[in-house]
């Protein structure tokens, strides 16, 4: 039998596709025209706010995670996002395993016209059984290429436009990266623990020495309990203040996790916060670079 979220999804997406039969095809509307707004849909509202950035007022986007207080992990689809899917000229998913909801609502309503442009398959960086991508400005690079390429592909004459705000989308990227070359300019080297795999793409360019052992770290990013041996090592090295920062990740959050949470505040270590999904009133750029700043600040301590 299939676990309850599964079984949900399945259903959900079985109502979709009953109620695109009976009142149109399953393929899904046809391309729009130049007059028209791109139906967009994507799974992470990060993703959403790059589409709606580089499309303007030709894009209509529909963000399906958009609560940063909520586990992504734990989202389960219902009719409603099934039948946005189905409708939808342009779908923008992560991939890597982090959204494979989507390619059930994918196959559910099927259109050999709709694009699809997965993150994870269009980034250049990868790190091992690692999925998140959109950490990476250079992975977001790439995507907003793609996504540019798709727009003026179902609205060819909006290209000038789209090429436009690309590069202003390009050029509002730069604060975060001169933002990055500072941290890492003066704290390479650094050793940080942090609670899980998610902020490993930007450590890496950071320069940061990430302490946690990974096994801890993948557990947690897999919704799984660390062997006991690398919890105590995780929360050893915060009593011994081995690590000058925790990089703790606010949507996954477990006893174990907590718990090393209470180590670091006992430890009188500071705590820098990160999201998996993008706080609301926030543009990708303003929500990394706001976050890189919190970092900062607490290297600085």
């Amino acid at each position: 039998m299939w676990p309850v979220g599964r079984a949900s999804l399945w259903l959900a997406c079985t109502i979709a596709v009953v109620f695109v039969s009976a009142y149109g095809s399953t393929a899904g509307p046809d391309p729009p025209a130049s007059s028209s707004a791109i139906k967009v849909v994507a799974a992470e509202n990060f993703y959403g706010d790059i589409v709606q950035q580089l499309g303007g007022s030709h894009v209509a986007v529909t963000s399906i995670l958009v609560n940063p207080n909520a586990d992504p992990h734990a989202f389960e689809a219902n009719v409603q996002t099934a039948i946005a899917v189905s409708e939808a000229h342009l779908v923008l998913k992560n991939g890597g395993g982090y959204d494979s909801w989507m390619d059930r609502l994918l196959s559910a309503s099927p259109n050999s016209q709709r694009l699809v442009l997965t993150a994870y398959d269009l980034a250049p960086v990868k790190l091992p059984d690692n999925e998140h991508v959109w950490y990476s400005i250079v992975n977001v690079q790439a995507m907003a290429q793609a996504i540019n390429a798709a727009l003026k592909q179902l609205d060819a004459a909006a290209a000038t436009t789209f090429d436009s705000n690309l590069q202003s989308f390009t050029q509002a990227l730069q604060p975060v990266q001169q933002k990055m070359d500072d941290i890492r300019g003066k704290w390479a080297g650094t050793p940080v623990g942090v609670t899980e795999t998610i902020y490993l793409y930007q450590a890496g360019p950071l320069g940061l020495q990430v302490l946690t052992p990974l096994a801890f770290q993948k557990a947690i990013a897999e919704g799984n309990d660390p062997p006991v041996s690398v919890v105590l090592a995780a929360a050893n090295q915060i009593r011994k203040r081995q690590v000058k920062v925790l990089i703790y990740n606010e949507q996954m959050v477990t006893p174990i996790t907590e718990n090393l949470l209470h180590e670091a505040r006992t430890a009188h270590l500071p705590i820098m916060p990160v999201t998996e999904t993008m706080p609301a009133g926030k543009t990708y750029q303003a929500w990394m670079l706001d976050q890189l700043l919190l970092l900062e600040q607490a290297l600085g301590r």
